[in-house]
């Protein structure tokens, strides 16, 4: 029996193979010296124990792996379709969310020739609450197994404001059907409509399998709308308190190295701790204000000790911003997640062992932070660069390696990807293969069976020293340049992230760096780049759909729309709680709406040259 957040769970502590071996889940070492013993319990412990180097909890979930896969193209309902298809029968619906750069830069979709051609490619397209309840119809989001990813950054707090209006919606819902008052429901949404002169909005198709139709029921309305105040404020106090998830919203790394950076970095760092503030107040425990991100870092070129350094010097910028707000560490640290790259270098073997020592002894000795503050959860995606377009074929192992890095290392949450993202949006029968790649692990392979089963070997404990070293080195280097913001002045590390891309690239070119089926082991063809017979784009009828949705919105809510965004300028400009006043500015207001009028009030981004 072992404790997880005041609840007292048990469970078996060994599993019997084919053999009948009986397999411990926990390996303890066979120290007998004093000396020994005390360094293993300073500098690495069983699971569950300070400093965490081994992992966060005494045992894994049980019922839930770590898959949650990455999802995102043309409309709401078509990514929602791919949701189903990749959580059907899965106990716990985990989902990653992935969003097109219309919605990255906070834009509505429109028939602007540099908006039109981006609607729903690359992403899904999502302008509105609307997109939102539609995107996750059929998922109870404040059911516990239940959690919802969402990669935004920029506009994170608007998205994250339909997200939770969503949510909110959807528990309302189900109250009306438990009252049996649906058909009431129905006549107030049908007077409203028929007021305006206009047509309800629409799930755009037929429900895929699995989705039972929740959250549709109040498209175009909200429940303060249609359900007395006190029901709808009861509600919204129950499913702000339960609602599972993240939302990256890390400005800093965007600033480093993705680019989809669209208000002052002052402005954005101020709706970051607004959200956490907002979070605080409303007893948000289970979904993570910022997911502190090396992924993109990786992507652009660093190696992992850079990706590793910067994320984490990022995610102590955050502590020391949210601190200087006057908020308590032991409420907005557990509201903080990472977000890590595996590629195959050395290094990622034990990335999340480093991080989670650094984290854990920074936060209990610096910051005093209790038990729970102190535990660094993350996420791991496999390496989109390792993807390449010749013998894609390969992809696949190399992403089974990254996989196995993962969950060896006790990752909290495991994206794996398609072996062919090197050239197109994952097709259904490549995201299948990749999540086979994780199940394969996590049921079949048998020393997985057992939860730490790299602590105690020579080269794991002597490269996670090394790797400490490493990044602690990298934090008196941003510290000599002024800290993050005074190395983002003179562009410190974007600057050291191009200069290790370039590195890697000349390895490649030169051969120095062998990779099978590119520049070495080639096919009899000599392993040429492999042509897509289709790429996956969002259609002409899904772009023209959600140009009409946002407009439907705008012309609807026309006077609301108008008033509430003076008033949220108002908000900003008065230092109140912008992210308070967007949950009830979102339930009118399209995306590119909102965006607008922050960037009156907030400033726009301007890279320093």
């Amino acid at each position: 029996k072992f404790m997880v957040r005041d609840k007292e769970l048990s469970i078996q502590t060994h599993t019997e193979s084919l053999s009948h071996t009986q397999i411990p889940k926990v390996a303890l070492p066979k120290y007998s010296a004093w000396g020994d013993v005390l360094r293993w319990c300073l500098q690495e412990n069983v699971p569950g124990s300070f400093p965490y180097t081994s992992g966060l909890y005494p045992f894994k979930r049980q019922g839930e792996d770590p898959t949650r896969m990455f999802a995102g193209e043309g409309g709401p309902e078509r990514t929602n379709k791919r949701f189903h298809y990749v959580s059907l029968d899965q106990p716990a619906k985990r989902l990653s969310t992935a969003f097109d750069s219309v919605t990255l830069y906070g834009h509505d979709p429109d028939h602007r020739p540099d908006i039109y051609g981006k609607i729903g490619n690359a992403g899904v397209s999502v302008c509105c609450l609307d997109d939102a309840k539609k995107l996750y119809s059929g998922f109870n989001l404040a059911d516990p197994k239940t959690s919802v990813s969402m990669t935004i950054n920029g506009p994170a707090p608007m998205l994250l404001s339909f997200f939770m209006n969503a949510a909110i919606d959807q528990q309302c819902e189900l109250y009306i059907k438990e009252q049996g008052i649906e058909s009431e429901i129905e006549k107030k949404i049908e007077a409203i409509y028929k007021e305006k002169g206009l047509e309800r909005p629409r799930y755009n198709g037929e429900l895929p399998e699995g989705n039972d139709g929740l959250g549709l029921m109040l498209l175009g309305v909200t429940g303060d709308q249609v359900l007395p105040a006190e029901v709808y404020n009861k509600i919204r106090t129950r499913t702000l308190s339960q609602v599972r998830g993240t939302v990256q919203a890390d400005i800093l790394k965007e600033d480093q190295a993705q680019n989809t950076c669209i208000f002052s970095t002052e402005f954005a760092l101020r709706l970051m701790g607004d959200v956490q503030e907002y979070f605080i107040d409303h007893n948000v425990r289970n979904f993570y204000s910022v997911s502190i991100s090396g992924y993109h870092i990786a992507e652009a070129g660093a190696n992992p000790i850079s990706q590793l350094a910067f994320t984490l010097a990022n995610g102590f910028t955050y502590v020391e911003y949210y601190l200087s707000r006057g908020m308590d560490i032991n409420r907005f640290g557990p509201n903080l997640s990472f977000f890590f790259s595996n590629g195959i270098d050395p290094e990622y073997a034990v990335i999340g062992r480093v991080a989670r020592r650094i984290w854990a002894k920074a936060l209990k000795h610096k910051y005093g932070a209790d038990p729970r503050a102190q535990m660094l959860k993350y996420h791991i995606q496999t390496s989109g660069r390792s993807l390449h377009a010749q013998e894609i074929d390969f992809n696949d192992i190399r992403t089974t390696l990254q996989a196995l890095y993962a969950i060896y290392d006790n990752c909290n949450s495991l994206h794996t990807n398609a072996y062919d993202e090197a050239i197109t949006t994952p097709t259904e029968g490549s995201v299948r293969r990749a999540m086979a790649i994780q199940l394969i692990i996590n049921k079949e392979l048998g020393l997985a069976k057992n939860e730490n089963p790299i602590q105690g070997s020579f080269i794991i404990e002597e490269l996670t020293d090394l790797v400490e070293e490493a990044v602690l080195l990298e934090f008196d280097r941003i510290t000599e340049r002024g800290g993050v913001l005074g190395a983002m002045e003179t562009m410190y590390q974007r600057s050291k992230i191009q200069e290790e891309s370039m590195y890697y690239e000349h390895l490649k070119h030169s051969g120095e760096y062998p990779i099978i089926g590119v520049n070495t082991f080639l096919s009899s063809k000599g392993s040429p780049t492999i042509i897509p017979d289709e790429v996956i784009r969002a259609t002409e009828d899904e772009k023209q759909f959600q140009i009409n949705t946002v407009s439907n919105l705008q012309t609807k809510n026309s006077e609301k729309a108008n008033a509430l965004l003076r008033d949220l300028q108002k908000t900003a400009i008065h230092n109140d709680n912008i992210f308070d006043a967007l949950m009830e500015v979102s339930k009118y207001c399209s995306l590119g709406q909102i965006t607008k009028a922050l960037f009156e009030v907030g400033g726009q981004y301007r890279r320093n040259m």
